[in-house]
């Protein structure tokens, strides 16, 4: 086991003191009752953290909204499922009979999950800048690759985004009124996000525009967008 997870150390960049830390980091919960969710907790603050440090630093005349969005981006489960791909990490994870037979090592959030557990599991093991290292020297790339051109997208995707970078369902839209002559109508809408306790309302010319109001007004009231953009 220690030579496996001796190859799996020389990918990641980092070899842990304690890999008792390491394999609870790649255990899931269908696995065992002690499984990697704390550790991905950490993990998850650690990483936005890091990609918020490294954001401010390089975007020095960006706006908060701007920064959130980029954020987003970097941290979201695509993102960090394809570079736990890179690393293999499927052939690691320790997972129960059913996962397994489903393929649960190839499953995007399970990998996403991992990769975030391991931070959490190097930041315990060796410390903060060892762990913020690691995620800088991990997201390179995709921190190259971005721009402030990245953030000039509509309220539904910077919405749908944010939402799926933290694991959440997607956005509901519902239409609950149109009014007006069938040449001249106005479309009512409503949004419905999990992390909202309120639904959000648009109104506008098409039902996509008024999908956009709501959308815009789900931001601002994440708290990711405060109006002024």
């Amino acid at each position: 086991m220690s030579s496996t997870l001796g190859r799996l150390e020389r990918k990641l960049g980092h070899s842990f003191k304690n890999q008792d830390l390491m394999v609870l980091a790649l255990t899931h919960r269908s696995f065992a009752g002690r499984n990697n969710e704390r550790l991905e907790f950490l993990g998850d603050a650690i990483l936005n953290f890091v990609a918020g440090e490294a954001l401010f630093a390089r975007f020095p005349q960006a706006r908060e909204g701007q920064l959130s969005r980029l954020r987003a981006r970097l941290v979201k489960g695509e993102t960090l499922a394809q570079l736990a791909r890179g690393f293999e990490l499927g052939e690691y994870l320790r997972l129960g009979s059913g996962e397994l037979k489903s393929g649960g090592f190839r499953r995007e959030s399970i990998l996403a999950d991992a990769l975030e557990a391991l931070i959490g599991a190097i930041y315990l093991d060796a410390g903060m800048e060892a762990a913020r290292e690691r995620v800088l020297d991990w997201l390179a790339n995709e921190l190259d690759g971005l721009t402030l051109v990245d953030t000039n997208k509509d309220p539904k995707t910077r919405l749908q985004e944010y939402l799926q970078s933290r694991a959440c369902e997607l956005p509901r839209y519902e239409v609950v009124d149109i009014q007006g002559e069938p040449h001249c109508r106005t479309f009512f809408v409503e949004c419905q996000v999990t992390l909202l306790n309120d639904k959000t309302q648009g109104q506008g010319a098409s039902r996509r525009i008024a999908e956009q109001v709501a959308a815009a007004a789900a931001l601002i009231a994440l708290g990711v967008e405060n109006g002024n953009e």
